[in-house]
């Protein structure tokens, strides 16, 4: 069956209980080692209009472990954005969520989703899929231990067998949970094959379910993004591996919806800001040496397409002192003064192995 919705109906904002989103509102969705404060504040200044954390291990938020800890930080000027945490304990897991209530996000999402084989085999993540009376009982602990908004992300379901996302969705909501991200794979497709968006659309379709429904998974481009908004009737779309080394993704897919038309590639110079911008808070929050180091791995992705910028690469990923890096980035905008990037189309990796939902 194929959903086909009103191109022309009025706009409407989305609301996750007090958390008020444009119409049709664009998710960064949670990465392991890349949806960092820094990232996302360079999303979000892009168009994104909801960041989430790195996904948390309960278990580490209750030992309060130095990386869980670190995960928790957020700029003022990302928000609104998401902490998400992932378990199998219910005590575990509602603790962590009177945790993280403590450090004031905007909200907490619980990670159904995630896909790898070490989450898995603890129970955790896609793990869950398995037993929708633990996912219930997991959600329902999380609502009852924390003053904020508690969101899901999840998939369809187990396997091609057990695909039991409209049931899981109406039990959740019954839980109190204010919005759903669903990603239109099982967990034994991992990120193979196409994402079956019509049973996200099932989903958002019954008439039983009024909380938003985002969908998730093959966002890879403005013209894309337009024609599953139109077809399936989500409330939103959360973008995930479209975005790694590339967060304009979201400026382009708004501009597109608004406008119809194609935005050109970022400029040198706008490439060249994200480099600063996402280095500055780099910095501030991890402090100057393991802010620069972290930096690193994303010059090439940002600066992609620069003709013979190998001997530059190598420049910008060993300084220690972040002015001579702002030196070189200089440089680099004096070189290639006038080069037009081409627009060339996104290719999703298989991300799995980082566990992105």
């Amino acid at each position: 069956m194929r959903y086909r919705f009103d191109l022309h109906k009025h706009a409407t904002l989305v609301k996750i209980d007090k958390i008020v989103l444009p119409d049709f509102p664009l998710l960064l969705a949670p990465m392991e080692d890349v949806s960092d404060p820094p990232f996302r504040v360079v999303c979000r200044e892009n168009g994104a209009d909801l960041m989430y954390t790195e996904f948390i291990s309960s278990d580490g938020l209750v030992k309060d472990t130095d990386k869980c800890r670190r995960k928790l930080a957020i700029f003022e000027e990302e928000r609104p954005v998401g902490v998400q945490i992932f378990g199998g304990d219910e005590g575990k897991l509602s603790m962590a969520a009177r945790i993280v209530d403590m450090t004031q996000p905007d909200l907490l999402d619980i990670n159904f989703g995630c896909p790898i084989k070490g989450i898995v085999s603890r129970g955790a993540g896609s793990g869950v899929l398995k037993d929708i009376d633990l996912m219930v009982r997991l959600t329902a602990a999380c609502v009852k231990a924390t003053q904020l908004p508690v969101t899901v992300k999840t998939r369809l379901g187990w396997d091609e067998d057990t695909k039991n996302i409209e049931e899981v969705a109406e039990r959740l909501q019954d839980t109190g949970i204010k919005a759903l991200a669903i990603h239109g794979r099982t967990r034994t497709q991992m990120y193979k094959g196409e994402a079956n968006w019509e049973l996200i659309a099932r989903v958002k379709n019954n008439p039983r379910i009024h909380i938003p429904i985002f969908g998730n998974g093959d966002i890879d481009s403005p013209q894309k993004a337009l024609e599953y908004k139109n077809r399936y009737g989500v409330d939103g779309i959360m973008i995930g591996r479209a975005a790694i080394g590339y967060p304009w993704i979201f400026r382009e897919v708004k501009h597109y919806l608004q406008t119809g038309e194609i935005l050109p590639a970022p400029t040198l110079e706008e490439r060249i800001g994200v480099c600063r911008r996402q280095l500055e808070k780099s910095i501030q929050w991890k402090g100057e040496v393991a802010g620069i180091y972290s930096m690193r791995k994303h010059y090439f992705n940002y600066l992609k397409g620069l003709p013979d910028f190998k001997a530059f690469r190598s420049r910008l990923v060993t300084p220690t002192d972040p002015l001579e890096i702002m030196t070189v980035l200089d440089e680099i905008g004096e070189a290639y003064a006038g080069f037009e990037f081409d627009q060339t189309p996104i290719k999703l990796i298989n991300y799995h192995e980082n566990c992105a939902l």
